[in-house]
């Protein structure tokens, strides 16, 4: 307590890092140079620095837990922490490109699990750029789910080419998912929903969900809710575009 009196950035009532501290620009420009550490591999990820409870201090290859869930430009982690609970014994992460959104997560995350004994061990965060460096975190089918909530729109055509789901792009997410996996999208932007939705109707690896199987998917209830952006447009009374979709073996 003591420490948090003499914390601004942390809530007295709550514990939870204020989120005025670590505001940044809405967005980032995905195709420019970042400077932060990137794993060579996905056997190069240690996640005991990531999810203690689950791994040793050594960081064992050979664990046979793997993160399932990526959150693709998380923001402030809303989704993960509502995921975290609904799949308590789901590794899943969060991928953010801004330093300072990135630095919330983080302390939010160990806050919670310090507030909450026995939770949120399964969730955690990483700053990179998950344009280019998907490849470099997860194996061939290993994700069962990946999340795209209110992406930059990029409105621009010159810069649709730093959208975070364009054809080339479903190549590497086809890749690291299972088949069967799941690639939730939403937006509040109409044109960019439909450029989602046409993107992945198009590629050969995805199908989309039936409304059957949307109304039974509890993750989807969690689009439109769990996310700052979400809470947004529902106070404003906004339209969302959802596309979700099912990764499919190729026809031969």
């Amino acid at each position: 307590m003591l420490e948090n009196e003499a914390n601004p950035t942390i809530s007295k009532s709550t514990g939870l890092p204020r989120k005025r501290f670590y505001r940044a620009r809405a967005h980032s420009n995905p195709l420019s140079d970042s400077h932060f550490p990137v794993p060579i591999s996905p056997s190069h990820v240690d996640y005991s620095l990531h999810y203690p409870h689950f791994f040793s201090s050594s960081g064992e290859v050979g664990s046979i837990r793997k993160v399932q869930f990526a959150d693709v430009g998380c923001g402030f982690g809303g989704l993960l922490i509502s995921l975290s609970t609904l799949f308590p014994e789901t590794l899943m992460i969060g991928m953010e490109l801004r330093d300072k959104v990135t630095e919330y997560v983080r302390e939010r995350i160990l806050a919670l699990r310090t507030t909450n004994p026995g939770q949120y061990q399964n969730v955690s965060v990483v700053r990179t750029n998950s344009m280019k460096y998907i490849p470099n975190y997860f194996e061939k089918g290993q994700l069962t789910k990946m999340f795209f909530l209110f992406p930059d729109p990029h409105f621009k055509e010159k810069n649709h080419r730093r959208r975070v789901i364009s054809p080339h792009l479903l190549d590497e997410y086809a890749y690291v998912l299972e088949v069967g996996g799941i690639i939730y999208t939403i937006t509040d932007v109409e044109e960019l929903g439909d450029w989602m939705k046409s993107c992945l109707e198009n590629h050969p690896m995805f199908e989309a969900l039936t409304e059957e199987e949307l109304e039974a998917d509890p993750a989807v209830k969690l689009l439109n809710t769990a996310t700052e952006e979400g809470q947004k447009v529902a106070r404003n009374e906004g339209q969302t575009f959802q596309a979700v979709y099912r990764r499919i073996a190729p026809s031969l």
